[in-house]
C-alpha cells in the first residue's frame, strides 16, 4: 500500500552536500521507487522569523513562507525528519521551523479554558534520522537521547504524530563503509515507508 510521505530536511547548511542529505535523498528516492508519494521540505531554504512571546505563538499570522510545509504536514502520513546533532540536539533553525508550524488551530487545537488541547495532526507517524559525531550508543545510553526523546514527546507526540521511530547514526565522519551501510537502510527504510 503506497503511502504520502513527507521528508523535512532540517540541516541548516544548504552550501554543501552533507552525509545526512545523501541520507535524505537514498530515502526519498527508494520510497518514490516503490511507489510512495514523496514531498519534501528543506527549512534552510525557508525564509522565516523566530517566535518571540507565547502571544505571538498562539495568535501571530504563520509567515506565508511556512504555508506550504503547513500543507505538506497535513497531506503527509509519514514525515521523516533527517537532522545532525548540534550541541546535544536539534539545529536551533529546525526547532525555530516546528514551533512555527506547529501552532493551535493547526497542530492542536486553540487551548482557551482547556487544560490540554486536541491532538490535530494524529494519524501520521515519524522517523527520526539524527547523525552525530559521537558514537550513537554513547548518546542512546549515556546521554540518554535527552534531546530525541524531548522531541518525540513534547513536539510530536504533543500534536498526535505516533509512533515515532529513531534511526541514530553516530560516527558520521568515519569508514566509507559504514556510510555504505546506513544509506542501504535509508533505501530499505524508505522503500518500505517506514
Amino acid at each position: 500500500m503506497s503511502k504520502r510521505i513527507l521528508v523535512i530536511q532540517g540541516h541548516p547548511d544548504v552550501s554543501n552536500q552533507h552525509f545526512g542529505h545523501a541520507l535524505a535523498e537514498s530515502y526519498a528516492d527508494a520510497a518514490r521507487a516503490a511507489g510512495h508519494s514523496v514531498q519534501t521540505v528543506t527549512v534552510a531554504q525557508l525564509d522565516f522569523p523566530l517566535l518571540r512571546s507565547k502571544a505571538e505563538w498562539e495568535a501571530g499570522p504563520v509567515p506565508a513562507s511556512l504555508k506550504p510545509a503547513q500543507e505538506a504536514i497535513a497531506w503527509a502520513e509519514h514525515i521523516v525528519f533527517f537532522f545532525p546533532l548540534w550541541l546535544g540536539g536539534m539545529p536551533a533553525l529546525l526547532k525555530g521551523f516546528l514551533e512555527q508550524v506547529a501552532r493551535p488551530g493547526f497542530a492542536l487545537s486553540n487551548m482557551e479554558g482547556k487544560s490540554l488541547p486536541k491532538k490535530l495532526l494524529a494519524g501520521r507517524s515519524a522517523r527520526l534520522v539524527v547523525t552525530m559525531g559521537m558514537p550513537a550508543a554513547v548518546y542512546r545510553w549515556i546521554f540518554r537521547a535527552h534531546s530525541i526523546k524531548a522531541l518525540e514527546r513534547n513536539i510530536l507526540g504533543f500534536v498526535g504524530i505516533a509512533p515515532i521511530h529513531e534511526s541514530l547514526i553516530g560516527m558520521v565522519e568515519g569508514e566509507p563503509k559504514g556510510r555504505e551501510r546506513w544509506l542501504a537502510r535509508m533505501r530499505q527504510l524508505g522503500a518500505a515507508a517506514e
